[in-house]
């Protein structure tokens, strides 16, 4: 078969078969199901997020409340601005602490003081670390979760007798050393002042 007739009839298949395409792109009820699945998906992941946030809130319902913040961390030694990635117990960096507000991420200054490290957090809960409970400090690339290949400063510290390491980053992080540096070098006066004080009659 050739002629009119022939092309006539392959006219038909193309037709039938764009119309075939057509039917696949435009399978709306099919497309729709695959939305609503995914958005469900990604609720029940973010469900989960939070019941296991909350529930580790609760295993550490015992940590001791934090010391009160007071108006200012003494005569200044060093201040600087970046960002607070996190708190975790001591030497454990995936092990996150969340409670009294510990575990979100926020913007912070920080001022090292000789009376202790005050850390403003813009919107969140503010911290602070009395002289007298800090136990020195480091440069880390990573902590709670977050690693960052440029480096952390890293605070080790005391409350009521619960070892904590606090990760900061300077805007600027070459500043890090002099933090490392003075950081430790306030927690040795103080301990030699505690001990000091401990043994006078």
């Amino acid at each position: 078969m050739s002629g009119p007739a022939t092309s006539h009839l392959a006219t038909l298949a193309q037709g039938t078969l764009l119309a075939q395409e057509k039917a696949k792109v435009t399978n709306w009820p099919g497309y729709l199901g695959w939305t609503v699945g995914l958005l469900v998906l990604i609720g029940l992941v973010y469900w989960l997020m939070r019941q296991g946030w909350n529930w580790r809130r609760t295993l550490q319902s015992d940590l001791a409340a934090l010391p009160a913040v007071p108006a200012s961390a003494g005569p200044v030694i060093l201040e600087t601005s970046g960002r607070y990635h996190g708190t975790t117990t001591a030497g454990n960096w995936l092990d996150r602490v969340v409670a009294h507000g510990l575990g979100t991420r926020s913007r912070a200054d920080l001022t090292l003081g000789e009376h202790g490290l005050l850390v403003l957090r813009p919107g969140d809960v503010d911290l602070w670390i009395p002289a007298r409970n800090l136990t020195g400090a480091r440069k880390d690339s990573g902590i709670a979760g977050k690693v960052v290949p440029a480096g952390l400063l890293v605070v080790t510290w005391t409350n009521e007798g619960t070892a904590l390491d606090s990760g900061f980053r300077a805007d600027h992080p070459d500043e890090h050393a002099a933090w490392v540096e003075a950081v430790n070098e306030l927690a040795t006066r103080t301990t030699k002042t505690k001990k000091t004080e401990e043994a006078a009659p």
